[in-house]
């Protein structure tokens, strides 16, 4: 499938979470800008909800237009709501699919929501493009990932090894493009400074924490396969952090299974110790997050961005469990259990020791551009077939 006679390739691309925002916003620039692609966004999922941000403003004040919404979450953050979440997502965007009708679709990394978009297009004879394929972690994330790219008919990976994984997969290599990650570009050439009012714009709850004091920045989110254990996670870092008494922004969890959890520690710590160190925030911009970590003086919990920008900013962080397990990473990031002395002393280490060199591993700040043009050009087939 090549771009038809009528004018430009209609790209689909389904946002659905503030991070899956971040890793994909490249692509949206450059598609929106391309002269043979036309943009269609469709924004799902936890990144049209107030708790977790509402990233739907972020990506308008950023200037995309949104063509449709899939209200698709169902409340209670439990495995059988994630499921059930899955399966509304499948069939809501069957529908906007069936109207859009977009040359491809899009799809980022490895959340259910992921998941959803490609069991759609997939059944739908719709061409899919995957982004961050290949890579290896812990949780349900790990097995989604691969699953959707067995579904996907073009491969984005962020990494050589990772493009590696996917031939060994069964992938054509003709399919297989190493592009880098996107959630580099934004940051590659931005302006890092941190404006003194920052923290006041984004308000948050908590402690008013001043830009210019040293401060650490934690974000840990449910496991899914460990349910249940979400609370007692928390709380070790909770009490790290406790020990610590050093200015923390705190960024809310994730909508996966055990959110309910995580945020209960998050609420009951906050509620029972009133912490004068700690500010809560829902969300930044991807711009102002980048600022955020970068200027900090360790990143700590089980984000894959302590990982990825972390990486390419030479940031010093700690990551907290299995969430990360068996991702590639720089020399910036130090692994520990779910032990608060184990936390605590690691922090501590990384505070010490201070900034990492930087680390090109997940891209060089161009994956927007590239994955634009191929996009554009690339020639599409429905069939699949393992082309070991």
């Amino acid at each position: 499938m090549m771009p038809t006679a009528r004018g430009r390739r209609k790209v689909c691309v389904v946002v659905a979470s503030r991070a899956s925002y971040a890793r994909i916003k490249s692509v949206l620039t450059a598609a929106q800008g391309h002269p043979d692609l036309q943009l269609q966004l469709v924004v799902s999922a936890s990144a049209l909800l107030h708790r977790f941000g509402k990233v739907v403003d972020v990506i308008q004040r950023d200037g995309f237009p949104v063509e449709a919404t899939v209200y698709n979450i169902v409340e209670g953050e439990n495995p059988t709501t994630m499921a059930k979440s899955t399966g509304l997502a499948i069939s809501e965007l069957a529908t906007i699919f069936e109207n859009m009708r977009p040359d491809v679709v899009l799809t980022v990394a490895d959340r259910f929501e992921t998941l959803g978009t490609a069991v759609a297009t997939s059944y739908m004879n719709i061409p899919l493009a995957h982004t961050q394929g290949g890579e290896v972690t812990g949780s349900i994330d790990e097995s989604v990932r691969h699953a959707v790219t067995k579904l996907a008919h073009v491969h984005f990976p962020a990494t050589k090894l990772s493009s590696e994984r996917l031939t060994r997969m069964g992938e054509d290599p003709a399919t297989v493009f190493l592009t880098g990650c996107p959630s580099i570009d934004a940051i590659a050439n931005l302006d890092l400074s941190l404006p003194d009012d920052l923290f006041v714009r984004y308000g948050g709850v908590g402690a008013q924490l001043d830009p210019r004091e040293p401060y650490i920045v934690v974000m840990q989110h449910p496991v899914t396969t460990e349910y249940g254990q979400g609370l007692a996670q928390v709380n070790e870092t909770l009490a790290a952090v406790a020990e610590l008494k050093m200015p923390t922004v705190w960024l809310w969890p994730n909508v996966d299974a055990g959110s309910d959890d995580v945020a209960k520690g998050l609420r009951m710590f906050r509620e029972r110790y009133n912490p004068t160190h700690i500010q809560f925030f829902r969300n930044f911009s991807v711009e102002d997050y980048a600022r955020v970590i970068d200027n900090c003086a360790c990143l700590v919990g089980n984000s894959s961005s302590a990982i990825r920008e972390g990486s390419f900013l030479g940031v010093p962080a700690v990551n907290v469990g299995t969430r990360q397990q068996g991702r590639e990473r720089g020399e910036n990031v130090v692994d520990v259990a779910y032990s608060s002395e184990e936390i605590l002393k690691a922090i501590r280490a990384q505070i010490a020791h201070g900034r990492h060199p930087r680390n090109h591993l997940y891209g060089d700040g161009r994956a927007g551009e590239r994955i634009a043009d191929i996009l554009a050009g690339f020639r599409f087939t429905i069939q699949k077939r393992l082309a070991y």
